[in-house]
């Protein structure tokens, strides 16, 4: 007679068999089951899914994005102008030194084209400018001593006076007089001012990759003196005509040497430095950067005065109200290289995004195909644990005659 088992706690049970699960879990391997539907339809959307992740990913990530480099965006850059360059205006003859701001020629530079000129001021009173809000009176009364209007020229002394020409009065001010009120002598600069030459100098440098690169690429010293820009046969030769940059950036020359406006030159480097050093070149592009159909903003101008005595005592000045374009030189770009960790990455990525075919495909079959729960049932395998229901209880061993025959036959090898 066999002795009996000696009955273990529930809990040492559940426990052992935790302790086995985890264990097979460890040494076991698992692959999901494999179930081929012969639908020449849903065989067709899977594959043509699979095609349009895959060109997605070999045409446009690898290809156009270039996901297998590492890439650093955003160079450190220097940038150093010089323009050169005479014009004239009624009676006199304009250089370098007159019509640039400022002088020492950064990433701005501005180049004066029309100037109104207020002459011979000096420190007294005198009449506020009409265009100053407020300004025109009557009577004292409507003029307040001491009063300071911060668009204004200067100080109100509290008397109303005569304005410089016609019959309207204004509040007098303590300024630099006479105030500047449009009527004051104009100059424009624009006449020969297209055939000025701007060179710009740009350094860039990756520290990610150590490297570094100019716009200028001959090494001789009498280079820029004889050279001028073009993209296709001489693109490292920095030296650019004003009328050029003007109507690259879509522009009249006439009518922005009027109002004024700003002008972006845009130097961009892209460079794959998996290719040649001489693959990684500047590509120029220009436009108009202040809004040219918004009369409140558009236009450019500043003033500057140039200041003097007369006999040796009175300070005296000439106020200048320049109108000009402002050329700004702005640098972008980005470099790349070959990497060994952003490419796995992508690969991995690549790879992955091809199982959405079959998601998708799955999804197809098991909610609209008409044999969706035939379908469900060769995919899914429902397996009841009657443990679960009392756990720690052994339920009764069936005799051999009532046994599954699947127990004595673990492979199926009867069924088939």
């Amino acid at each position: 007679m066999a002795v009996a088992q000696p009955r273990l706690p529930a809990g040492a049970a559940m426990v052992r068999r935790l302790a086995r699960g985890c264990w097979s879990a460890f040494w076991d391997y698992e692959t999901p089951k494999v179930i081929v539907v012969r639908n020449r339809r849903l065989g067709f959307v899977h594959r043509m899914v699979q095609l349009l992740i895959l060109l997605y990913f070999v045409w446009y990530v690898f290809i156009v994005q270039k996901s297998y480099q590492d890439s650093e965006t955003g160079p450190e850059s220097s940038i150093i102008t010089k323009v050169k360059g005479i014009t004239i205006s009624e009676h006199k003859v304009w250089d370098v030194e007159e019509y640039v701001k400022p002088p020492e020629g950064g990433s701005v530079v501005s180049i004066i084209t029309r100037i109104e000129v207020t002459p011979s001021q000096t420190l007294g009173t005198c009449p506020e400018s009409m265009k100053v809000h407020s300004s025109t009176c009557h009577s004292d009364d409507d003029c307040i001593a001491g009063q300071l209007d911060m668009q204004g020229n200067g100080i109100r002394t509290g008397h109303c006076v005569p304005y410089y020409h016609g019959d309207s009065k204004t509040c007098e001010v303590s300024a630099w007089c006479p105030v500047e009120d449009g009527t004051s002598d104009n100059h424009f600069l624009g006449k020969m001012a297209p055939n000025f030459t701007i060179l710009i100098k740009n350094n860039i440098h990756y520290p990610k990759f150590k490297f570094s690169k100019g716009n200028i690429a001959s090494q001789k010293s009498d280079y820029l003196k004889h050279c001028t820009f073009d993209q296709d046969s001489d693109p490292y030769c920095p030296i650019f005509k004003l009328g050029f940059i003007v109507e690259q950036a879509g522009e009249n020359f006439t009518e922005l040497a009027h109002k004024g406006g700003v002008i972006g030159v845009i130097i961009n480097w892209d460079c794959d430095l998996d290719l040649s050093e001489s693959e990684c070149n500047p590509k120029y592009s220009f436009r108009r950067l202040d809004p040219k159909y918004d009369p409140a903003s558009s236009g450019y101008n500043f003033r500057f005065a140039k200041y003097y005595k007369i006999n040796g005592t009175t300070t005296s000045r000439t106020l200048i109200k320049a109108y000009g374009i402002r050329i700004d030189v702005i640098v972008h770009g980005q470099a790349g290289k070959f990497s060994l960790i952003p490419t796995i990455i992508n690969l991995a990525t690549a790879l992955t995004s091809i199982g959405v075919g079959s998601f998708l495909c799955d999804w197809i079959l098991l909610t609209f195909m008409n044999k969706n729960k035939l379908y469900s049932h060769k995919k899914f395998d429902k397996v009841v644990d009657t443990l679960d229901q009392h756990v720690g209880q052994r339920l009764p061993v069936p005799e051999p005659s009532q046994q599954d025959p699947t127990s004595t036959d673990p492979k199926g090898l009867a069924q088939l």
